[in-house]
């Protein structure tokens, strides 16, 4: 439950991260905006090392829960519904972090 939080957290401060530039650049935004756009990134980052397996795991892992978290905010943010295969992929999506993070460790490929 902790590392689900940890990515849901991580995945939210980078969409934030992003999302404050793109206000700033097609939007008309105040470049204000980069400020805290800037300090969401520098808090994904941080975020990221404090996931308990190897870096290369956390970001394949944490992928799936972007995904999830992207569509989330294209539903709540820009106020457009995910479609069916929006939902599909997502699921797809959580599925193949599922398979990497409760995949027995130390095996060979």
């Amino acid at each position: 439950m902790r590392t689900l939080a940890l990515f849901l957290l991580t995945a939210l401060a980078e969409i934030v991260g992003c999302y404050l530039p793109w206000l700033w650049l097609r939007q008309n935004g105040s470049a204000w905006l980069l400020l805290p756009a800037a300090a969401s990134l520098a808090l994904f980052a941080w975020l990221l090392t404090l996931h308990p397996t190897a870096s290369g795991r956390v970001y394949a892992a944490y992928g799936g829960v972007y995904v999830c978290v992207a569509l989330l905010w294209l539903w709540r943010v820009d106020g457009v519904s995910p479609t069916r295969w929006d939902l599909l992929g997502a699921g797809l999506c959580l599925l193949g972090m599922g398979v990497i993070m409760a995949g027995p460790r130390g095996a060979a490929v």
